[in-house]
Protein backbone atom coordinates (compact mmCIF):
# COMPACT_ATOMS: atom_id res chain seq x y z
CA UNK A 1 0.00 0.00 0.00
CA UNK A 2 2.68 2.49 -1.00
CA UNK A 3 1.75 6.07 -1.77
CA UNK A 4 3.51 7.65 -4.75
CA UNK A 5 2.71 11.36 -4.40
CA UNK A 6 -0.62 11.11 -6.15
CA UNK A 7 -1.78 14.36 -7.75
CA UNK A 8 -5.54 13.77 -8.13
CA UNK A 9 -8.24 14.92 -5.72
CA UNK A 10 -9.85 13.12 -4.07
CA UNK A 11 -6.92 10.82 -3.49
CA UNK A 12 -8.14 7.21 -3.76
CA UNK A 13 -5.93 4.35 -2.59
CA UNK A 14 -7.19 0.76 -3.08
CA UNK A 15 -6.49 -1.35 0.01
CA UNK A 16 -5.93 -5.05 0.46
CA UNK A 17 -9.32 -6.77 0.57
CA UNK A 18 -7.90 -9.07 3.24
CA UNK A 19 -7.79 -6.28 5.84
CA UNK A 20 -10.26 -7.18 8.57
CA UNK A 21 -12.51 -4.25 9.63
CA UNK A 22 -11.94 -5.06 13.32
CA UNK A 23 -8.19 -4.92 12.74
CA UNK A 24 -8.51 -1.56 10.91
CA UNK A 25 -10.58 -0.24 13.82
CA UNK A 26 -7.88 -1.24 16.30
CA UNK A 27 -5.05 0.23 14.21
CA UNK A 28 -6.77 3.63 13.97
CA UNK A 29 -6.86 4.05 17.76
CA UNK A 30 -3.82 6.43 17.92
CA UNK A 31 -5.70 9.01 15.81
CA UNK A 32 -8.49 9.44 18.38
CA UNK A 33 -12.19 10.15 17.92
CA UNK A 34 -12.75 6.99 15.88
CA UNK A 35 -15.97 6.35 14.00
CA UNK A 36 -17.11 3.05 12.51
CA UNK A 37 -20.35 3.03 10.53
CA UNK A 38 -20.60 -0.72 10.50
CA UNK A 39 -22.77 -3.06 8.45
CA UNK A 40 -22.39 -6.50 9.98
CA UNK A 41 -23.06 -8.08 6.60
CA UNK A 42 -24.41 -11.60 6.18
CA UNK A 43 -24.21 -12.72 2.54
CA UNK A 44 -26.17 -15.91 3.11
CA UNK A 45 -29.39 -14.08 4.01
CA UNK A 46 -32.14 -14.06 1.43
CA UNK A 47 -35.18 -11.81 1.19
CA UNK A 48 -37.18 -12.29 4.39
CA UNK A 49 -40.30 -14.42 4.49
CA UNK A 50 -42.20 -16.43 7.06
CA UNK A 51 -40.94 -19.73 5.62
CA UNK A 52 -37.26 -18.97 6.25
CA UNK A 53 -37.66 -16.74 9.30
CA UNK A 54 -35.83 -19.16 11.55
CA UNK A 55 -32.75 -19.16 9.30
CA UNK A 56 -32.38 -15.41 8.98
CA UNK A 57 -29.90 -13.30 10.91
CA UNK A 58 -30.34 -9.93 9.16
CA UNK A 59 -31.73 -8.83 5.78
CA UNK A 60 -29.50 -8.79 2.70
CA UNK A 61 -30.86 -5.43 1.54
CA UNK A 62 -28.65 -2.70 0.02
CA UNK A 63 -28.75 -0.72 3.27
CA UNK A 64 -26.29 -3.27 4.72
CA UNK A 65 -23.78 -3.19 1.87
CA UNK A 66 -21.20 -0.61 2.99
CA UNK A 67 -19.08 0.10 6.06
CA UNK A 68 -16.95 3.19 6.75
CA UNK A 69 -14.16 3.93 9.22
CA UNK A 70 -12.56 7.27 10.00
CA UNK A 71 -11.02 9.25 12.87
CA UNK A 72 -9.46 12.58 13.90
CA UNK A 73 -12.00 15.14 12.61
CA UNK A 74 -10.59 18.46 11.41
CA UNK A 75 -13.63 20.37 12.79
CA UNK A 76 -15.96 19.50 15.68
CA UNK A 77 -19.51 20.57 16.49
CA UNK A 78 -20.94 19.82 19.94
CA UNK A 79 -24.00 21.28 21.70
CA UNK A 80 -25.67 20.52 25.01
CA UNK A 81 -29.46 20.75 25.42
CA UNK A 82 -29.12 24.11 27.19
CA UNK A 83 -26.97 25.65 24.41
CA UNK A 84 -28.24 27.85 21.58
CA UNK A 85 -29.74 26.04 18.59
CA UNK A 86 -26.90 24.20 16.74
CA UNK A 87 -28.97 23.13 13.71
CA UNK A 88 -28.00 26.26 11.70
CA UNK A 89 -24.32 25.49 12.35
CA UNK A 90 -24.80 21.91 11.15
CA UNK A 91 -26.44 23.28 7.99
CA UNK A 92 -23.55 25.74 7.52
CA UNK A 93 -20.92 23.01 7.77
CA UNK A 94 -22.86 20.76 5.40
CA UNK A 95 -23.11 23.58 2.86
CA UNK A 96 -19.35 24.20 3.10
CA UNK A 97 -18.47 20.60 2.21
CA UNK A 98 -16.68 20.86 -1.14
CA UNK A 99 -18.77 18.91 -3.65
CA UNK A 100 -16.82 15.84 -4.64
CA UNK A 101 -18.10 12.45 -5.81
CA UNK A 102 -16.46 9.48 -7.47
CA UNK A 103 -19.36 7.50 -8.90
CA UNK A 104 -17.61 4.12 -8.71
CA UNK A 105 -16.94 4.40 -4.96
CA UNK A 106 -19.18 3.87 -1.91
CA UNK A 107 -21.33 6.89 -0.98
CA UNK A 108 -19.40 8.26 2.03
CA UNK A 109 -16.22 9.85 0.68
CA UNK A 110 -15.52 12.28 3.53
CA UNK A 111 -17.86 14.76 5.18
CA UNK A 112 -19.87 15.14 8.38
CA UNK A 113 -20.33 12.19 10.73
CA UNK A 114 -22.06 12.37 14.06
CA UNK A 115 -24.83 11.87 16.55
CA UNK A 116 -28.20 13.57 16.76
CA UNK A 117 -29.32 12.90 20.33
CA UNK A 118 -33.03 12.54 20.95
CA UNK A 119 -33.01 15.92 22.71
CA UNK A 120 -31.92 17.61 19.46
CA UNK A 121 -35.66 17.82 18.80
CA UNK A 122 -36.02 20.45 21.54
CA UNK A 123 -34.61 23.07 19.17
CA UNK A 124 -36.96 22.02 16.36
CA UNK A 125 -40.18 22.45 18.33
CA UNK A 126 -39.15 25.06 20.93
CA UNK A 127 -42.63 26.20 21.94
CA UNK A 128 -44.26 22.77 22.21
CA UNK A 129 -41.30 21.08 23.95
CA UNK A 130 -39.86 24.00 25.94
CA UNK A 131 -41.28 23.04 29.32
CA UNK A 132 -42.19 19.38 29.11
CA UNK A 133 -38.66 18.09 29.88
CA UNK A 134 -38.11 20.14 33.04
CA UNK A 135 -39.01 17.38 35.49
CA UNK A 136 -36.51 14.93 34.01
CA UNK A 137 -33.22 14.42 35.89
CA UNK A 138 -30.16 14.58 33.61
CA UNK A 139 -27.85 12.46 35.76
CA UNK A 140 -25.67 11.14 32.89
CA UNK A 141 -25.44 14.11 30.51
CA UNK A 142 -24.21 13.83 26.93
CA UNK A 143 -24.29 16.39 24.09
CA UNK A 144 -27.61 16.64 22.27
CA UNK A 145 -25.65 17.04 19.03
CA UNK A 146 -22.09 15.93 18.24
CA UNK A 147 -20.54 15.99 14.76
CA UNK A 148 -17.14 16.11 13.15
CA UNK A 149 -15.91 17.06 9.69
CA UNK A 150 -13.78 14.13 8.51
CA UNK A 151 -11.46 14.75 5.57
CA UNK A 152 -10.88 11.05 4.86
CA UNK A 153 -12.57 7.65 5.10
CA UNK A 154 -11.87 3.97 4.63
CA UNK A 155 -14.81 2.68 2.58
CA UNK A 156 -15.69 -1.02 2.44
CA UNK A 157 -18.00 -2.60 -0.14
CA UNK A 158 -19.00 -5.95 1.33
CA UNK A 159 -20.67 -7.14 -1.88
CA UNK A 160 -17.59 -6.52 -4.03
CA UNK A 161 -15.17 -7.38 -1.19
CA UNK A 162 -13.17 -4.22 -1.92
CA UNK A 163 -11.76 -1.44 0.27
CA UNK A 164 -10.48 2.07 -0.45
CA UNK A 165 -8.82 4.90 1.44
CA UNK A 166 -10.35 8.19 0.24
CA UNK A 167 -8.66 11.49 1.20
CA UNK A 168 -10.12 14.88 0.26
CA UNK A 169 -7.31 17.24 1.27
CA UNK A 170 -9.54 19.75 3.03
CA UNK A 171 -8.08 22.64 5.00
CA UNK A 172 -9.76 23.14 8.38
CA UNK A 173 -9.68 26.93 7.84
CA UNK A 174 -12.30 26.69 5.11
CA UNK A 175 -14.84 25.51 7.74
CA UNK A 176 -13.80 27.97 10.46
CA UNK A 177 -16.02 31.01 11.06
CA UNK A 178 -12.94 33.06 11.92
CA UNK A 179 -11.65 32.37 8.39
CA UNK A 180 -15.01 32.86 6.70
CA UNK A 181 -13.51 35.12 4.06
CA UNK A 182 -10.75 32.73 3.05
CA UNK A 183 -11.08 30.95 -0.25
CA UNK A 184 -11.13 27.19 -0.62
CA UNK A 185 -7.71 25.53 -0.57
CA UNK A 186 -5.87 25.48 -3.91
CA UNK A 187 -5.49 22.22 -5.78
CA UNK A 188 -1.82 22.09 -4.81
CA UNK A 189 -2.66 22.59 -1.14
CA UNK A 190 -5.37 19.90 -1.33
CA UNK A 191 -2.93 17.43 -2.88
CA UNK A 192 -0.42 18.19 -0.14
CA UNK A 193 -2.97 17.68 2.64
CA UNK A 194 -4.43 14.53 1.05
CA UNK A 195 -1.00 12.94 0.65
CA UNK A 196 -0.11 13.83 4.23
CA UNK A 197 -3.31 12.30 5.59
CA UNK A 198 -3.03 9.20 3.41
CA UNK A 199 0.56 8.62 4.52
CA UNK A 200 -0.54 8.91 8.16
CA UNK A 201 -3.35 6.37 7.79
CA UNK A 202 -1.38 3.94 5.61
CA UNK A 203 1.47 3.93 8.12
CA UNK A 204 -0.97 2.78 10.80
CA UNK A 205 -2.42 0.10 8.52
CA UNK A 206 1.07 -1.22 7.71
CA UNK A 207 2.13 -1.53 11.35
CA UNK A 208 1.61 -4.72 13.35
CA UNK A 209 -1.91 -4.69 14.75
CA UNK A 210 -2.07 -3.54 18.38
CA UNK A 211 -5.18 -5.64 18.93
CA UNK A 212 -7.36 -5.24 21.97
CA UNK A 213 -6.82 -6.67 25.41
CA UNK A 214 -9.16 -9.62 25.72
CA UNK A 215 -11.39 -9.28 28.80
CA UNK A 216 -12.09 -12.26 31.03
CA UNK A 217 -14.63 -14.05 28.90
CA UNK A 218 -17.25 -16.63 28.16
CA UNK A 219 -17.81 -18.22 24.78
CA UNK A 220 -20.34 -16.95 22.22
CA UNK A 221 -20.33 -17.54 18.46
CA UNK A 222 -17.60 -15.55 16.75
CA UNK A 223 -16.00 -13.88 19.76
CA UNK A 224 -15.14 -14.22 23.42
CA UNK A 225 -17.15 -11.87 25.60
CA UNK A 226 -16.78 -10.31 29.06
CA UNK A 227 -17.42 -12.73 31.91
CA UNK A 228 -20.32 -12.21 34.30
CA UNK A 229 -18.74 -13.82 37.36
CA UNK A 230 -18.80 -10.52 39.24
CA UNK A 231 -22.62 -10.60 39.30
CA UNK A 232 -23.19 -7.51 37.16
CA UNK A 233 -25.84 -5.16 38.57
CA UNK A 234 -28.36 -3.89 36.04
CA UNK A 235 -30.25 -0.84 37.26
CA UNK A 236 -33.56 0.39 35.88
CA UNK A 237 -34.67 3.99 36.19
CA UNK A 238 -38.20 2.79 36.95
CA UNK A 239 -39.16 1.49 40.40
CA UNK A 240 -40.97 -1.83 40.63
CA UNK A 241 -44.33 -1.64 38.89
CA UNK A 242 -43.74 1.90 37.58
CA UNK A 243 -43.10 0.90 33.96
CA UNK A 244 -46.33 -1.08 33.84
CA UNK A 245 -48.17 1.84 35.44
CA UNK A 246 -46.74 4.15 32.77
CA UNK A 247 -48.00 1.78 30.06
CA UNK A 248 -51.47 1.83 31.65
CA UNK A 249 -51.37 5.63 31.77
CA UNK A 250 -50.60 5.77 28.03
CA UNK A 251 -53.40 3.32 27.20
CA UNK A 252 -55.83 5.46 29.19
CA UNK A 253 -54.61 8.58 27.39
CA UNK A 254 -55.14 6.90 24.02
CA UNK A 255 -58.69 6.13 25.13
CA UNK A 256 -59.20 9.84 25.82
CA UNK A 257 -57.88 10.73 22.37
CA UNK A 258 -54.56 12.26 23.55
CA UNK A 259 -52.46 10.13 21.17
CA UNK A 260 -52.68 7.05 18.98
CA UNK A 261 -49.36 5.51 20.00
CA UNK A 262 -46.44 6.35 22.31
CA UNK A 263 -42.97 4.82 22.43
CA UNK A 264 -42.07 4.25 26.10
CA UNK A 265 -38.57 3.24 27.24
CA UNK A 266 -36.84 2.26 30.44
CA UNK A 267 -33.15 3.10 30.85
CA UNK A 268 -30.97 0.30 32.16
CA UNK A 269 -27.51 1.13 33.48
CA UNK A 270 -24.51 -0.99 34.41
CA UNK A 271 -20.89 -0.50 35.30
CA UNK A 272 -18.73 -0.45 32.17
CA UNK A 273 -16.90 -3.82 32.16
CA UNK A 274 -14.08 -2.86 29.79
CA UNK A 275 -12.99 -0.15 27.34
CA UNK A 276 -15.75 1.07 25.04
CA UNK A 277 -13.97 -0.11 21.89
CA UNK A 278 -13.53 -3.62 23.31
CA UNK A 279 -17.16 -3.68 24.30
CA UNK A 280 -18.26 -2.62 20.81
CA UNK A 281 -16.46 -5.62 19.30
CA UNK A 282 -18.29 -7.83 21.79
CA UNK A 283 -21.62 -6.16 20.93
CA UNK A 284 -21.27 -6.61 17.17
CA UNK A 285 -20.51 -10.30 17.76
CA UNK A 286 -23.39 -10.81 20.18
CA UNK A 287 -26.02 -8.80 18.27
CA UNK A 288 -25.05 -8.23 14.60
CA UNK A 289 -27.14 -5.71 12.66
CA UNK A 290 -26.87 -3.79 9.37
CA UNK A 291 -27.06 -0.30 10.94
CA UNK A 292 -24.44 -0.80 13.64
CA UNK A 293 -21.81 1.76 14.60
CA UNK A 294 -19.24 3.13 17.05
CA UNK A 295 -18.89 6.85 17.66
CA UNK A 296 -16.30 8.38 19.98
CA UNK A 297 -17.43 11.82 21.10
CA UNK A 298 -14.48 12.32 23.44
CA UNK A 299 -16.38 12.42 26.75
CA UNK A 300 -18.80 9.69 25.66
CA UNK A 301 -19.00 6.80 23.21
CA UNK A 302 -22.06 5.39 21.45
CA UNK A 303 -22.11 1.66 20.64
CA UNK A 304 -24.97 0.68 18.36
CA UNK A 305 -26.29 -2.60 17.01
CA UNK A 306 -29.32 -1.00 15.42
CA UNK A 307 -31.38 -2.81 12.78
CA UNK A 308 -33.31 0.32 11.81
CA UNK A 309 -32.55 2.84 9.11
CA UNK A 310 -33.87 6.38 9.63
CA UNK A 311 -33.02 8.29 6.44
CA UNK A 312 -30.92 7.20 3.49
CA UNK A 313 -30.40 9.70 0.66
CA UNK A 314 -28.89 8.68 -2.68
CA UNK A 315 -28.99 11.10 -5.63
CA UNK A 316 -31.74 13.02 -3.73
CA UNK A 317 -33.85 9.87 -3.40
CA UNK A 318 -34.92 9.37 0.25
CA UNK A 319 -35.65 6.01 1.87
CA UNK A 320 -36.83 5.44 5.44
CA UNK A 321 -37.34 2.03 7.05
CA UNK A 322 -39.62 2.25 10.13
CA UNK A 323 -39.72 -0.80 12.41
CA UNK A 324 -42.77 -1.60 14.50
CA UNK A 325 -43.77 -5.05 15.68
CA UNK A 326 -41.46 -7.36 17.62
CA UNK A 327 -41.26 -11.04 18.52
CA UNK A 328 -38.37 -12.87 20.18
CA UNK A 329 -36.23 -15.49 18.46
CA UNK A 330 -35.67 -18.67 20.40
CA UNK A 331 -33.28 -20.68 18.21
CA UNK A 332 -36.08 -23.19 17.59
CA UNK A 333 -36.99 -22.91 13.89
CA UNK A 334 -40.59 -24.08 14.27
CA UNK A 335 -41.28 -21.88 17.27
CA UNK A 336 -39.66 -18.85 15.59
CA UNK A 337 -41.81 -19.42 12.51
CA UNK A 338 -44.93 -19.67 14.66
CA UNK A 339 -44.03 -16.41 16.42
CA UNK A 340 -43.43 -14.74 13.05
CA UNK A 341 -46.79 -15.90 11.72
CA UNK A 342 -48.48 -14.67 14.89
CA UNK A 343 -46.88 -11.23 14.48
CA UNK A 344 -47.80 -10.98 10.80
CA UNK A 345 -51.41 -11.83 11.66
CA UNK A 346 -51.58 -9.43 14.62
CA UNK A 347 -53.94 -6.51 14.06
CA UNK A 348 -52.22 -4.64 16.89
CA UNK A 349 -48.71 -5.00 15.41
CA UNK A 350 -49.81 -4.10 11.89
CA UNK A 351 -51.79 -1.09 13.10
CA UNK A 352 -48.76 0.10 15.09
CA UNK A 353 -46.53 -0.17 12.03
CA UNK A 354 -49.00 1.46 9.64
CA UNK A 355 -49.48 4.43 11.99
CA UNK A 356 -45.75 5.13 11.87
CA UNK A 357 -45.68 4.68 8.09
CA UNK A 358 -48.36 7.36 7.83
CA UNK A 359 -46.40 9.65 10.16
CA UNK A 360 -43.22 9.25 8.07
CA UNK A 361 -45.16 9.86 4.86
CA UNK A 362 -46.42 13.11 6.37
CA UNK A 363 -42.94 14.18 7.52
CA UNK A 364 -41.40 13.47 4.12
CA UNK A 365 -44.20 15.28 2.28
CA UNK A 366 -42.97 18.52 3.89
CA UNK A 367 -39.64 18.37 2.01
CA UNK A 368 -40.30 16.06 -0.96
CA UNK A 369 -41.97 16.55 -4.33
CA UNK A 370 -45.70 16.10 -4.71
CA UNK A 371 -46.84 12.53 -5.30
CA UNK A 372 -43.29 11.13 -4.93
CA UNK A 373 -43.90 9.69 -1.45
CA UNK A 374 -44.63 5.99 -1.85
CA UNK A 375 -44.69 2.88 0.35
CA UNK A 376 -42.60 0.19 -1.37
CA UNK A 377 -42.82 -2.36 1.47
CA UNK A 378 -45.47 -2.68 4.15
CA UNK A 379 -45.19 -4.80 7.29
CA UNK A 380 -42.67 -7.29 5.93
CA UNK A 381 -40.72 -9.65 8.18
CA UNK A 382 -37.04 -9.18 9.03
CA UNK A 383 -35.17 -11.35 11.54
CA UNK A 384 -32.10 -10.59 13.64
CA UNK A 385 -30.05 -12.34 16.29
CA UNK A 386 -32.58 -12.18 19.14
CA UNK A 387 -35.71 -10.59 17.64
CA UNK A 388 -37.83 -10.46 14.51
CA UNK A 389 -39.63 -7.34 13.35
CA UNK A 390 -42.23 -5.95 10.99
CA UNK A 391 -40.48 -3.45 8.70
CA UNK A 392 -41.91 -1.06 6.13
CA UNK A 393 -40.12 1.08 3.53
CA UNK A 394 -41.19 4.59 2.49
CA UNK A 395 -39.49 6.36 -0.45
CA UNK A 396 -39.62 9.90 -1.83
CA UNK A 397 -37.75 12.49 -3.91
CA UNK A 398 -36.36 15.65 -2.28
CA UNK A 399 -37.85 18.89 -3.59
CA UNK A 400 -35.67 21.38 -5.43
CA UNK A 401 -33.57 23.44 -3.04
CA UNK A 402 -34.10 21.11 -0.05
CA UNK A 403 -30.86 20.05 1.66
CA UNK A 404 -30.01 16.92 3.63
CA UNK A 405 -30.18 18.95 6.85
CA UNK A 406 -33.61 20.29 5.84
CA UNK A 407 -34.78 16.69 5.46
CA UNK A 408 -33.32 15.71 8.84
CA UNK A 409 -35.04 18.67 10.51
CA UNK A 410 -38.40 17.74 8.96
CA UNK A 411 -38.29 14.10 10.03
CA UNK A 412 -36.30 14.06 13.28
CA UNK A 413 -36.75 12.17 15.52
CA UNK A 414 -38.05 9.13 13.69
CA UNK A 415 -41.72 8.41 14.27
CA UNK A 416 -41.04 4.80 15.25
CA UNK A 417 -39.34 6.01 18.45
CA UNK A 418 -41.82 8.75 19.38
CA UNK A 419 -45.34 7.70 18.45
CA UNK A 420 -48.18 9.63 16.87
CA UNK A 421 -49.05 12.43 16.75
CA UNK A 422 -45.36 13.09 17.20
CA UNK A 423 -45.34 16.20 19.43
CA UNK A 424 -48.06 14.92 21.77
CA UNK A 425 -46.29 11.57 22.01
CA UNK A 426 -43.01 13.33 22.88
CA UNK A 427 -44.74 15.32 25.62
CA UNK A 428 -46.04 12.08 27.09
CA UNK A 429 -42.56 10.55 26.93
CA UNK A 430 -41.08 13.52 28.79
CA UNK A 431 -43.77 13.28 31.46
CA UNK A 432 -43.39 9.54 32.07
CA UNK A 433 -39.69 8.79 31.52
CA UNK A 434 -37.53 9.86 34.52
CA UNK A 435 -34.42 10.84 32.52
CA UNK A 436 -33.51 12.39 29.15
CA UNK A 437 -32.83 9.78 26.47
CA UNK A 438 -29.50 11.16 25.26
CA UNK A 439 -28.30 9.44 22.07
CA UNK A 440 -30.94 6.70 22.43
CA UNK A 441 -33.74 7.09 19.87
CA UNK A 442 -31.69 9.74 18.08
CA UNK A 443 -29.56 8.98 15.03
CA UNK A 444 -25.99 8.16 14.05
CA UNK A 445 -24.88 8.78 10.49
CA UNK A 446 -23.14 10.84 7.84
CA UNK A 447 -23.61 13.63 5.32
CA UNK A 448 -21.12 12.99 2.53
CA UNK A 449 -19.43 15.50 0.27
CA UNK A 450 -20.96 13.34 -2.46
CA UNK A 451 -24.37 14.74 -1.50
CA UNK A 452 -25.52 11.39 -0.12
CA UNK A 453 -26.44 10.69 3.50
CA UNK A 454 -27.33 7.77 5.73
CA UNK A 455 -28.63 7.84 9.33
CA UNK A 456 -29.83 5.02 11.54
CA UNK A 457 -32.24 5.04 14.46
CA UNK A 458 -30.27 4.55 17.67
CA UNK A 459 -32.11 1.58 19.13
CA UNK A 460 -30.30 -1.50 20.50
CA UNK A 461 -27.60 0.98 21.43
CA UNK A 462 -25.47 1.71 24.50
CA UNK A 463 -23.87 4.96 25.61
CA UNK A 464 -20.68 4.86 27.68
CA UNK A 465 -19.98 7.83 29.94
CA UNK A 466 -18.15 8.17 33.27
CA UNK A 467 -17.59 4.39 33.37
CA UNK A 468 -21.36 3.85 33.28
CA UNK A 469 -23.22 2.16 30.45
CA UNK A 470 -26.67 3.42 29.52
CA UNK A 471 -28.78 0.67 27.90
CA UNK A 472 -32.26 2.05 27.14
CA UNK A 473 -34.93 -0.23 25.68
CA UNK A 474 -38.52 0.51 24.79
CA UNK A 475 -41.50 -0.20 22.58
CA UNK A 476 -44.62 1.27 21.06
CA UNK A 477 -47.72 1.42 23.26
CA UNK A 478 -51.16 1.30 21.63
CA UNK A 479 -54.73 0.94 22.84
CA UNK A 480 -54.34 -2.86 22.78
CA UNK A 481 -51.11 -2.97 24.78
CA UNK A 482 -50.83 -5.11 27.91
CA UNK A 483 -48.42 -3.66 30.53
CA UNK A 484 -46.74 -6.96 31.42
CA UNK A 485 -46.21 -7.87 27.76
CA UNK A 486 -44.75 -4.45 26.95
CA UNK A 487 -42.31 -4.67 29.85
CA UNK A 488 -41.30 -8.17 28.77
CA UNK A 489 -40.66 -6.92 25.24
CA UNK A 490 -38.11 -4.39 26.51
CA UNK A 491 -36.11 -7.22 28.11
CA UNK A 492 -36.23 -9.20 24.86
CA UNK A 493 -34.77 -6.20 23.03
CA UNK A 494 -32.08 -5.79 25.71
CA UNK A 495 -30.90 -9.40 25.44
CA UNK A 496 -28.13 -8.91 22.88
CA UNK A 497 -26.69 -5.87 24.68
CA UNK A 498 -26.80 -7.52 28.10
CA UNK A 499 -25.13 -10.59 26.68
CA UNK A 500 -22.30 -8.42 25.36
CA UNK A 501 -21.50 -7.20 28.88
CA UNK A 502 -21.77 -10.69 30.38
CA UNK A 503 -25.15 -10.10 32.03
CA UNK A 504 -26.98 -13.42 31.88
CA UNK A 505 -30.09 -13.88 33.98
CA UNK A 506 -30.29 -17.65 33.56
CA UNK A 507 -26.71 -18.24 34.74
CA UNK A 508 -27.09 -15.91 37.71
CA UNK A 509 -24.34 -13.58 36.50
CA UNK A 510 -26.63 -10.52 36.63
CA UNK A 511 -29.20 -9.14 39.02
CA UNK A 512 -31.68 -6.30 38.61
CA UNK A 513 -31.64 -3.31 40.95
CA UNK A 514 -34.75 -1.14 40.66
CA UNK A 515 -34.90 2.63 41.02
CA UNK A 516 -34.49 3.77 44.64
CA UNK A 517 -37.82 5.55 44.27
CA UNK A 518 -39.39 2.11 44.81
Amino acid sequence: MDLHDAQSIPLVVPLRATLDPEDIFCRLEPLGRRVWLDSVHREENASPSVEDAGALQSPADPHGRYSFLTADPIVRLSANPSDPDPWPELARLAKLLPASKVQSLPPFQGGLVGILGYESARWLEPIELATCHRQQIDDLPTPAMSFGVFDWAIAIDHDLERQWLICQGWDRDQFDRTHAGSSEATVGRKVELANKRASQVLALLDEPSPGLTEPSSVEVPGRRLPDGESHCEIRSNFAEGEFRSAVSSIVEGIGRGDTFQVNLAQRLTAEQPCAADELYLALRAANPAPQSGFYDGGTFQVLSSSPEGFLQIRERRVVTRPIKGTRRRTGDRKLDQALAEEMLASEKERAENIMIVDLMRNDLSRVCTDHSVTVSKLCELESYEFVQHLVSVVEAELSQGVSVVDCLRACFPGGSVTGAPKIEAMKTIARLEPNPRGPYCGSMGYISCSGDADFNILIRSMTATDEVLQIPVGGGITARSHPADEESETWTKAQGMLRAIGANWSSGSARLVLSPKG
